[in-house]
């Protein structure tokens, strides 16, 4: 028992050695500052070491709202914001900016709803604000991190709005007002309480009237709405209606200038009403059908509203046209009178049926052969020498004469006009280029051979004019496998002075010839 009671004095010395001690006591002291020191500065962002609720709600403005604001349902401060950043959403073609709170929220709240409404009031007057969280019915509940949409977001008037409306143009307009309602009621006490004192039965002689147009069966809102359509046609004219008035002030005036008149109009009302009226029986069905006619037609009165201007200029234009037209018709009545004699004759269908028959024969025709001559001008080439030899100056030079020459070609002679086996162009001798060949004399040697089916355009319609425009080639063009091998001359270069064309179509695109070179025609299409 001794050995235990002394343990423990020990101890209690150890105890009381440490709290005496002032580096102990001054540890403690600078540990318990730093920490209250973390946890006020860290409080605008809520507690540490506390789990929460976090959510993000989009608001249209964030104006004055700051870091560390109060959030609040039911007044209850249940969490506070955390951070404040701006957004660009685009709606309906226009863009705007909105601002995205983060809100760090007390886990007694979570869940909540999908349907909970957020709102920015103000919480002073100097400004400070604070969000308003209202929770709705809805079963589905936000996650943390979610966003709360821009549509479940208000934006309450301020107070700088109102302010704003007493803006330098409406305080003097509201001292003018008062002003005249001053002039208005002064001196005028009496007629007011009279006034007072007749409101009484009128309230209540206004209730039923009042009832009847609030009952849904009296159609009061679709009247406003047709009197606001009806107003709305109006006022385009609203000047020409004016001017109306004034004519019917002018009317009335005379009107009033025979009394007796107006009376006796008065007198004999009745009757003329009786009239109408059983007439208007009889002008029921009448009134019914122009009712379904204006139906059908309210549609074609709808786009006669952009019509009509066009039409108001073809009337116009058809103003001065029509009176012409007399002239016209009498000109051209002989022309159909023709016409339907040649309509009635029984030759005119078959004689119509033969042409379109000649025209389906020769259409094929006519497309392979046009290219011939539009795009690579044959005809033209062929007609022009046929002249000038058919042109020639007589001897005696009385007129021209055609000559016809015969000759006979030599039969023993390789490679003469006779044969169609020759191994090179007639009088171009062996070894020489066929282009730029010469005679002994020094003469050209014009020989050009032309296959009959060479073509004028390729596939894509591309001028592709050959044979009799390019020459002889320097260099064989013989199709492979053929009788007539190639040549070269004594220093190796290519020629075709030995070797004949045998084929239609030259592995190259030609073009065009000289002239619609120069005339721009490199294509089926460029022909006019």
């Amino acid at each position: 028992m001794a050995t235990v009671t002394a343990k423990r004095r020990r101890n209690r010395r150890r105890i009381f050695a440490l709290s005496g001690s002032p580096v102990l006591i001054g540890a403690v002291t600078v540990l318990v500052t730093i920490t209250a020191v973390y946890i006020a500065y860290t409080a605008n962002e809520g507690l540490p070491f506390v789990p929460s609720y976090e959510l993000r709600a989009e608001l249209p403005s964030g104006s004055k709202l700051t870091k560390g604001n109060d959030v609040r349902i039911g007044g209850f401060r249940v969490g506070l914001v955390t951070d404040i950043a701006p957004k660009v959403v685009e709606r309906g073609g226009r863009r705007r900016a909105i601002a995205v709170v983060t809100m760090k929220l007390d886990k007694s709240v979570q869940p909540l709803p999908r349907d909970t409404r957020v709102l920015v009031r103000q919480r002073s007057a100097l400004g400070l604000k604070y969000v308003e969280l209202t929770p709705g019915r809805s079963r589905a509940a936000f996650p943390p991190g979610a966003t709360i949409p821009l549509a479940q977001a208000r934006e309450p008037a301020e107070i700088e709005d109102l302010f704003a409306t007493f803006d330098d143009r409406t305080r003097p307009a509201i001292q003018d007002s008062l002003d005249a309602f001053g002039d208005a009621f002064a001196g005028r006490g009496s007629s007011l309480n009279e006034t007072i004192a007749a409101l009484p039965p009128l309230l209540r002689r206004l209730e039923p009237v009042a009832r009847n147009l609030a009952d849904p069966a009296t159609g009061l809102p679709r009247f406003i709405q047709a009197l606001r359509a009806f107003t709305g046609e109006l006022a385009p004219a609203a000047r020409e209606f004016a001017r109306s008035f004034r004519d019917m002030a002018t009317t009335f005036e005379a009107i009033a200038a025979d009394p007796g008149a107006l009376q006796r109009t008065i007198e004999r009302s009745p009757a003329t009403l009786d009239a109408s009226i059983s007439s208007f029986r009889a002008q029921r069905p009448l009134y019914a059908d122009l009712d379904d006619l204006s139906a059908r037609l309210r549609p074609a009165l709808r786009e006669a509203r952009f019509s009509l201007p066009v039409v108001d200029t073809a009337l116009l234009a058809g103003t001065d046209v029509l009176p012409r037209t007399v002239d016209l018709s009498r000109r051209t009545r002989s022309a159909l009178a023709a016409a339907t004699f040649l309509f009635t004759e029984p030759d005119t269908l078959p004689a119509l049926r033969d042409v379109r028959a000649a025209l389906t024969v020769t259409r094929p025709a006519a497309e392979f052969i046009a290219p011939y001559q539009t795009v690579c001008n044959y005809a033209i080439y062929f007609l022009h020498p046929l002249g000038e030899h058919q042109s020639g100056l007589s001897v005696d030079g009385a007129g021209t004469n055609q000559a016809q020459l015969l000759k006979l070609p030599n039969l023993l002679q390789p490679n003469n006009y006779g044969t169609s086996e020759s191994s090179r162009p007639v009088d171009v001798p062996p070894g020489m280029k066929a282009r730029g060949a010469r005679d002994a004399s020094g003469m050209p040697l014009h020989r050009l051979m032309a296959p009959p089916y060479s073509p004028a355009i390729d596939a894509q319609g591309n001028a592709d004019c050959q044979r009799g425009q390019e020459g002889y080639p320097n260099g064989p063009l013989t199709p492979p496998g053929s009788r007539y091998g190639p040549g070269a001359l004594p220093d190796g270069t290519p020629t075709g002075a030995n070797a004949a064309v045998g084929i239609n179509d030259y592995p190259i695109l030609s073009g065009g010839t000289f002239v619609t070179r120069r005339l721009g025609i490199t294509n089926l299409r460029d022909i006019p």
